[in-house]
């Protein structure tokens, strides 16, 4: 396949991960459940890989192109592939909102998120328990990792999670999840962002502070 068709693929992949959670979801799974009990769901997956597309096909069609079969696919998924940080090589982030939580009705400028830079090494064990704490609305309105798949904008070799709070005003808030964060081992200071920076480009420079609390 050519770089354009891989391209293709690894955003249908993407796509189809989010698909695939949102309709596990439903049922009552989760995706990281089933795959951290190695439980078997190949029937569920085609069902919703086939849903998919009918919905997506030429998106479809790109993951059977780029991977075979749905067997192939699903495979990917029981080994970590979008669950596990180091082993996810498909797709930049992993994402997980907390329950009740819905992007579109939400304020994407009044929110915020805590940074937290791992080495590779560290970074499953963390990210299990901060997607954890989320999946269970105990922390922020979601959270996401980045990956093992390499990142043209990052600056080094670093992961980075991000938990995102609704209201960077809400100090209160704010407060509660980082120390809930430390509880969960996180007991380096950090720093809080506003996604208003984010939105202008605004990073971290020499002589520039764009980290609105640290803690």
């Amino acid at each position: 396949m050519d770089s354009e068709g891989e391209a293709l693929a690894d955003v249908a992949y993407g796509l189809f991960e989010v698909f695939l959670n949102k309709e596990l979801r439903k049922q009552g799974h989760s995706l990281f459940e089933l795959v951290e009990t190695n439980t078997e769901f190949f029937a569920e997956f085609t069902d919703i890989f086939a849903s998919f597309s009918i919905d997506y096909p030429f998106l479809g069609d790109a993951l059977i192109d780029e991977y075979g079969s749905e067997n192939a696919i699903y495979n990917l998924f029981s080994e970590g592939e979008g669950v596990i940080p180091t082993k996810t090589t498909k797709i930049f982030w992993i994402l997980l909102d907390a329950p009740g939580y819905d992007p579109g009705c939400a304020d994407a400028e009044k929110a915020g998120k805590w940074l937290i830079f791992l080495e590779p090494d560290q970074t499953d064990e963390l990210w299990k328990k901060i997607r954890d704490a989320t999946a269970a609305g105990e922390l922020g309105i979601s959270a996401k990792v980045s990956t093992a798949k390499q990142n043209p904008d990052s600056r080094d070799e670093r992961m980075v999670i991000y938990v995102f709070t609704s209201d960077w005003e809400d100090e209160e808030d704010v407060m509660r999840i980082r120390e809930m964060l430390r509880n969960l081992g996180v007991t380096d200071r950090i720093g809080y962002k506003r996604n208003i920076e984010t939105f202008q480009g605004e990073y971290s420079e020499k002589g520039k502070k764009v980290t609105y609390y640290t803690a």
